[in-house]
Order: C-alpha cells, then sequence, then structure tokens
C-alpha cells in the first residue's frame, strides 16, 4: 500500500519522535492500558499507510495521546471520517444522506468542501430533547451544544438535517442560545436542510461555545419518524444525552448503539419516567449511531 501522508500521521509520527518512545515501549504502553494493538499497526498510523478507524483503534488513539503528553483530542481531531469499506453502505458510513445531492446543497450554503476539510471543532457535549406529538409524529427537537476549537478563528457550526422524506416540509429553525441562523437551504427533492448557526463571537483555539437551537414541524399531523430517533456520530463525543417526551406513552422503549457492522445492533430497554419520557446518555461514544426506538 502506498505511502499517503496525513495531516494525523505527520502528528503522531512528530509526536513519537520526540517522546523518544519506541513502538515496542508504545505498544506496551496501550496494552498496560488494555488496548492491544500491534507494532506494525503503530507502524502504519504514523506512516500514512492506514488510518484508525474502528472504536478499538479510537481507544488506542485516546490513550497515545495521553501518554505522548498531547492534549485529550488533539490527535482525534485530525482524523478523517472513515473509509468505506465493501459495496453496501452500513449506516456507520461517515455520510448517511445521498452524497451527490448532499455535495450540492452544501455548495449552496457556502461550504462546498465541507465533506473533505477537516473539522476545526471538536463536539464536546450534546443533548437532544425530541417531542413525539399525540399522533406519533415529530414535533420539535431542541439541541444543545457545547464545542472546543482546535484551531483559531472558528465562528460557526454547519447544521444537516434530514426531513424524514420527501413528502415532508423542512422545519422551522429558531437560534436560541449565543447564536443565529446564516444561510439557510433546503433540497425539496431529497428532503434535507443545510443551515449555518453562527457564533456571537470567534473563538480561538482551546476555547469552548455552548449553543442551542430548535427545530420545529408544522402540524398535525406532524412528520412520521418511524417509531425512532438517533444521531450519527463520524467523530467521538465525549457525551451525548438523547432524551424523548411523549404526548401518548409508548409500550416499550429501549436504546440502540450501532459501532460495527459485523457486531450488528445492541439494545438496551428504557423506561418511562413520572414525566412520561424517557432518556439515554452515550460517554466517549463514536463513530457510530446511537438512537432510541419505541414501539
Amino acid at each position: 500500500m502506498a505511502n499517503t501522508d496525513t495531516a494525523f500521521s505527520k502528528a503522531l509520527r512528530t509526536s513519537i519522535a520526540r517522546s523518544g518512545l519506541s513502538l515496542d515501549r508504545l505498544q506496551a504502553r496501550l496494552r498496560a492500558n488494555g488496548i492491544p494493538v500491534s507494532i506494525t499497526a503503530l507502524s502504519y498510523w504514523q506512516s500514512g499507510k492506514r488510518q484508525p478507524e474502528r472504536q478499538s483503534s479510537l481507544s488506542a488513539v485516546r490513550v497515545l495521546e495521553d501518554v505522548l503528553g498531547l492534549r485529550p483530542g488533539e490527535l482525534l481531531s485530525l482524523l478523517p471520517p472513515p473509509r468505506p469499506r465493501g459495496t453496501n453502505r452500513p449506516r456507520t458510513e461517515p455520510v448517511n444522506f445521498p452524497v451527490e445531492a448532499l455535495r450540492t446543497l452544501l455548495e449552496r450554503v457556502g461550504a462546498p468542501h465541507a465533506l473533505e476539510q477537516q473539522h476545526k471543532l471538536k463536539l464536546a457535549s450534546l443533548h437532544d430533547r425530541c417531542e413525539i406529538a399525540a399522533d406519533g409524529g415529530q414535533r420539535s427537537t431542541t439541541a444543545r451544544a457545547v464545542f472546543q476549537a482546535t484551531a483559531d478563528g472558528q465562528d460557526r457550526w454547519l447544521l444537516v438535517y434530514d426531513h424524514g422524506g420527501t413528502d415532508t416540509g423542512p422545519p422551522r429553525l429558531h437560534a436560541l442560545r449565543n447564536c443565529r441562523a446564516g444561510r439557510v437551504e433546503v433540497d425539496t427533492e431529497h428532503g434535507l436542510t443545510a443551515a449555518e448557526l453562527l457564533f456571537d463571537r470567534t473563538l480561538e483555539r482551546g476555547e469552548t461555545q455552548l449553543i442551542e437551537y430548535t427545530l420545529t414541524n408544522g402540524g398535525p399531523p406532524y412528520p412520521p419518524c418511524s417509531n425512532t430517533y438517533y444521531r450519527e456520530f463520524r467523530r467521538p463525543v465525549r457525551e451525548y444525552l438523547l432524551e424523548i417526551s411523549f404526548d401518548t406513552a409508548p409500550e416499550r422503549c429501549w436504546q440502540y448503539t450501532r459501532t460495527d457492522p459485523e457486531k450488528g445492533e445492541e439494545r438496551r430497554d428504557l423506561h418511562l419516567d413520572t414525566t412520561g419520557g424517557v432518556h439515554a446518555v452515550a460517554l466517549d461514544f463514536g463513530p457510530g449511531v446511537f438512537g432510541i426506538g419505541w414501539t
């Protein structure tokens, strides 16, 4: 396989050289933390021949950051999206939308290279609260997100939202805290919306920003949601809290995760609280899909 240097491989190679640790000693440190990684894999990572993609490999990178004296997320933030494997698109592939339609939409919103660019904002925490109406449709979703800048000059976040079908109109975007809506573009053919959320200030490297926004659907009847709500994370998130509130209590609820197409879906039953809702929490999760389903 040809050597293809990347920002990640360069940073890893430089950090290893600066530490004075051999690959054998790095492997021993990883093993001591319960993470077995071959010397060949470490060599490939620092040369650019391969990149960490699986959950176990991303956990190894987190430990490497600590061993090499780097800031949490300093190496992870340099990783490009995982490459698709095989001919079937798993749900954990980096883009869960029609790629060409998404590229066109991103061009219209002023971000034509968003899929290829390295993200300069790290998602540290995300809290979604989804309201399900009595007819079973999705009335609204309110999101509270905390970002940390990995480079100077960060002033916006790009939101891409799936309406749930081509027959469903776009939701109304309301910026609630520390941000405002910028350019908003809608693809009615594929049921997609792309929007800029402009921060109330420009972030420098290491600074954090908390924003809050709501997506509200028209109704009733409200857009159907197939008895599920999920987020697909292309990169690790430190904390994700998902709440679902119901006007009419469902018979059964469960949380589910998909991190490896070969392992399938993992489920755990949830119980309604006294307000008629459920919640689920994911810590140090991703890449993968995390959601709640109900009957």
